[in-house]
Formats: C-alpha cells, sequence, structure tokens
C-alpha cells in the first residue's frame, strides 16, 4: 500500500494564534484584522534596522517582535516622523506584529497596522524568552509531515509503529500490546513530523485519535475501556516493524546481524520484519523486538555478542 506524499504545512497568522496563545501568553491589542496572513517562515525578526529606513535584505517573511530597543526608539521619534517609519514598515507584506514585555506600544503602530490589514499582539515575557519559544514552537508547526499507514504504540518509552498489509492482524496485535499495559499512539494511519531533520514525532489524526478499529468488533474507544495510561497524544519514532505473511518470505534472518531501516522523511528508522503465522503471538514478539532495540540503543547488541563468542569458540577449537 502506498503511502500518502510527505507535505510541508503552511501556517496562517489565525492558526499561529490559536495553536499557541496561551504558551506564549499572546493577546490581540488591536482590530482582528490579518488572521489569514501566512507566516513563510519558523522564525522571528526584530525590526530595529526597518524602523530607521534601511529595508535591504529586510526578513519580511517573518513574525515581526517590537522589543525595549524598538519601542524606546519609536518614542524618541517626533510624532509624525514616528508614523511614518511605522507605515513604511507596515507597507512590507509582514505576517503580524508581536509587542513584548507587555508593553504598550505607541498608537501610531496599531493604527498603520489597522490600516495595511496587520494584527498587532501583545505579551508580558521577555522579548528574548518569547524569540525563543516562539521558535521552537513555529519549528514544529513548519516541520515536514507525511502520513504512513499502520499503527503506533509506545512500548516502554520505544515508540514503534507497526505496519503490514490490510487484514494482517495489525490492530489485533497492538490490542494485545495495550493489554499488556503499553500506550497507543495511533490506529490504521499515523501522522509523522520531522523535527530538525533528526527526530521524527508520531501523532494521530484528530478523528480517529483514542480509538481504534476492530474486524467484528467494529470501533473501540481506547481509553474509556482501558484507562488513560493507555493512550498518548504523541510519541518520537524508535522502531518500525512490519508484520509479513510467512509464505511471502523468501527467507528469514535467524541471527539478527545485518540492521535494516525504514525511511520516511528522508530520516531512516531501525526496521524489523516479523513472519506472520497461525499461532504465533505477534504481540509478545513486537514487545521483544522493541525491548532488544532499546538494548541496542544503550549499545548491547545480542546478536553481535553472540556472533562474538562463536568467533572466539572457532577460534579456540582452531587452536587446539
Amino acid at each position: 500500500m502506498t503511502s500518502p506524499e510527505a507535505k510541508h504545512p503552511t501556517v496562517t497568522v489565525g492558526e499561529f494564534y490559536t495553536r499557541h496563545s496561551e504558551a506564549l501568553q499572546m493577546k490581540l491589542i488591536g482590530p482582528g484584522v490579518g488572521f489569514d496572513r501566512r507566516i513563510r517562515e519558523p522564525t522571528v525578526n526584530r525590526p530595529g534596522l526597518a524602523l530607521a529606513g534601511f529595508f535591504s535584505y529586510f526578513a519580511l517573511k517573518r513574525i515581526q517582535v517590537l522589543g525595549s530597543a524598538e519601542l524606546s526608539y519609536l518614542k524618541s521619534l517626533p510624532l509624525e516622523e514616528a508614523r511614518v517609519r511605522c507605515r513604511a514598515l507596515c507597507q512590507q507584506a509582514l505576517p503580524c506584529i508581536i509587542v513584548s514585555r507587555g508593553a504598550k506600544p505607541p498608537p501610531c503602530v496599531i493604527e498603520e497596522a489597522e490600516t495595511a490589514g496587520i494584527a498587532v499582539f501583545r505579551t508580558p515575557m521577555v522579548t528574548m524568552k518569547f524569540i525563543n519559544a516562539a521558535t521552537l514552537a513555529l519549528e514544529f508547526d513548519f516541520a515536514p509531515m507525511k502520513s504512513e499507514y499502520g499503527s503506533m504504540i509506545d512500548i516502554m518509552g520505544v515508540g514503534t509503529f507497526i505496519r503490514g498489509s490490510s487484514g494482517i492482524g495489525k490492530s489485533e496485535c497492538v490490542l494485545g500490546l495495550i493489554e499488556r499495559g503499553h500506550s497507543l499512539v495511533s490506529d490504521d494511519m499515523t501522522r509523522y513530523r520531522a523535527l530538525e531533520g533528526r527526530e521524527l514525532v508520531g501523532t494521530s489524526p484528530d478523528l480517529t485519535r483514542h480509538h481504534m478499529e476492530i474486524r467484528g468488533l467494529g470501533i473501540i474507544n481506547v481509553m474509556s475501556i482501558f484507562g488513560i495510561g493507555s493512550v498518548r497524544l504523541e510519541k518520537r519514532l524508535d522502531l518500525v516493524v512490519t508484520l509479513k505473511d510467512w509464505q511471502e518470505l523468501e527467507e528469514v534472518d535467524r541471527i539478527g546481524l545485518d540492521q535494516e531501516y525504514y525511511e520516511i522523511l528522508d530520516i531512516l528508522i531501525p526496521h524489523v520484519t516479523i513472519p506472520v503465522r497461525m499461532g504465533r503471538d505477534l504481540a509478545r514478539l513486537v514487545e521483544v523486538a522493541a525491548l532488544d532495540q532499546k538494548l541496542k540503543s544503550m549499545g548491547q547488541n545480542s546478536a553481535m555478542e553472540f556472533n562474538q563468542r562463536l568467533l572466539n569458540l572457532m577460534q579456540k577449537k582452531k587452536e587446539q
């Protein structure tokens, strides 16, 4: 089954405000305009040079933050001159303006922003702390995203993605793992974001969150049946497990020396293939695979240790 194509989400000012206003303590202080403007770069800018009239290399695609320095500069100017500078700034295609430290901006800032259709917000956070927090929030919003067919579960801290053809037993396997005390992240479809190009974070689509489809039973609410500890909103991906019919495998890895990888958004994740056959306890096998991956991440590789012991034994017999 082919996975949906990756996509890079775009963020509007309204989406940014809805998602992060509470964490960033943002409040609208101007008219409710400009919420459909797009933030096109995942960082912020302090427009000190722009207010001074220098617009070369001006980062107009970013959120503009007015701190103490920018506000002090505007207040030092004659009223009409300050208005001219604010008008020149707001004539750029800015996403929005945010005033830090809970300061009250000069009236010309709000008036010129309203005329240009730009939203103005205020936050009590110190300027640099706001910039750091807003940048982290934007990096998450702008992270490349891709949906993969399969279920994800947290097995003792190991984020495990279980994939396979339709009807192979993914949901039944996940249900068995939940009964063992592990936590469901997503069933049937999992969304992944690549953070800083180094790790993947998986979550469930809003509609199916905390729910599973079990053939013969229909849709069940996992949290209602197994409790709040049986679900997670998101989890870092550490292991991909593919369930495959035994008869479709040409050969089965008996030792596990060769590490396979599965690629999502250009990030390689350790991958194992588990043959499916009547009577096999898939939930237990996936659990062991996850715990073995946890050992590997701590520097202990059982297959390599066994292979080294075998080589040492062969060497001793050769010397005798």
